[in-house]
Formats: structure tokens, sequence, C-alpha cells
């Protein structure tokens, strides 16, 4: 029950008579120890990804994106000089800070900047990026700049629900699962019920502690291994 009330004495939410907009998110330049992120652009990113996305022969990293797997490099690369210049979704390369290449993509979308809420989608990391320190500390830089720099309330992540991968990566990053929206979607000529996860602004401090303490080169080997997971940090707090 809600601890507020209106005069005919009816449960209502949180009173949020001083909230404005949030401002919509730029293609910035967001920088960390591992990776950075910079808006995408095709003819800066576009081979180093198609050599990276082929690294994964099966195809797989395709299977839960409405789009690709593509057939050579002049049908993903008109793929990518589109999707550089939309700004819902706006898109972003994932840079290997040691190579200096682009290893993978992921967007901002659906911005409701009204409601302060935003998701973030799109996202396909190359072989060459997936489960590496960088892959996380890409979630957390756009994380931080959603909630500190642009204020907003509430952060989504939406998935086919049978994207087994997706959704661990999701609760891993400390999305709270909200539940199944069935038969939301057709793609790829199937049908698709999303699964909806979310991170609220009340939520973010403890989750940035957290993210923070599991990328500090205190908690990998010299070997580039992790010394505590991520969510046992997270359990920890």
């Amino acid at each position: 029950m809600s601890e507020y009330q209106n005069t005919l004495g009816q449960a209502i939410g949180h009173p949020m008579e001083n909230w404005q907009a949030c401002p919509s998110p730029s293609p910035i330049i967001m920088s960390g120890n591992f990776c950075q992120l910079e808006p995408l652009n095709c003819a800066k990113h576009a081979e180093d990804l198609y050599e990276s996305y082929e690294l994964d022969g099966e195809n797989r990293i395709w299977t839960y994106l409405p789009y690709g797997p593509f057939a050579n490099f002049a049908e993903f690369s008109s793929w990518l000089m589109e999707k550089s210049a939309g700004k819902d979704p706006m898109f972003f390369a994932i840079i290997n800070k040691k190579t200096g290449r682009a290893v993978g993509v992921t967007s901002f979308l659906r911005m409701v900047e009204k409601n302060g809420v935003i998701e973030v989608g799109h996202i396909n990391y190359s072989p060459q990026l997936q489960k590496t320190p960088a892959a996380t500390e890409s979630m957390y830089l756009m994380m931080r700049y959603v909630f500190e720099e642009l204020g907003y309330r509430r952060y989504e992540w939406k998935c086919d629900s049978l994207n087994v991968g997706s959704r661990n990566a999701a609760a891993r990053l400390g999305f709270t699962f909200e539940g199944i929206f069935r038969q939301a979607v057709i793609y790829k000529g199937r049908s698709r019920d999303t699964a909806w996860f979310s991170i609220t602004d009340q939520e973010w401090p403890a989750l940035k502690i957290a993210f923070e303490t599991w990328l500090d080169a205190k908690n990998f080997t010299e070997q580039g291994a992790q010394i505590k997971s991520l969510g046992e940090i997270q359990q920890e707090r």
C-alpha cells in the first residue's frame, strides 16, 4: 500500500511535482579502462566490426536480432550506414582500448524523456568482446551516463524470452526481471514473447559501487581472471 493518499483517501504514487523531462542522449564518447564507446560511424567502424563478427562462424550472434546475418561486407556496410545515421536507436561502437578496434555495438532506444525512461538494446558482442571486462564495462558506462548525467529514472532491457544468454546477462548486470509480454513481436518469420527487465535510479548507487569494485584492477589476476564475480560483489553489499 502506498504511503501517499489523495483528498479522497485513495492510495497514489510518490509525488513528482518538480519533475522535469530528461534530455535526450547525445552521440558522445564514453571512455573506461577497458573500452571506449563511440558514436557508430560506418566509414570508421564497418571493417573492424565485420571482421570481428565473422569470427562467429555459426552466426549465433544474430539469432535473436531482427537483422543479420549478412551475406557479405557490402550488405553489412549498407546496414551499418543506415543505423549510424539514426537517433532512436542511437548506436555506439564498442572499442577495445588495447587494440583500438571496434569489437561490438550497443544502443540507446525508445527514449521517453517526459517519464525519464530509456532502454538499452541492439547489443551485439563479437567473440572478441564476449565474456571480457570490456563487455561489462560498456554496460556500466552507459548506465552511468543515463543515471548520473541525464537523470533518467528507469533503464530498461528487453529480449526474446527464449534468449537465455541475454536473460542471464541482464540478471548478472543487476536488472530486475519484471515479466513476459506474450506474443509481443514477430521477427524473422517467428513469434516472440518479450522478457522485460529494468534498473531504477534508486538502485543505481549500490550497483555503481558493485561495478566499480568488480572492474578494479585488484579484482583480476595477472592472467586477467576475475577474483570475485559481479554477483558475489552485489551480494556482499
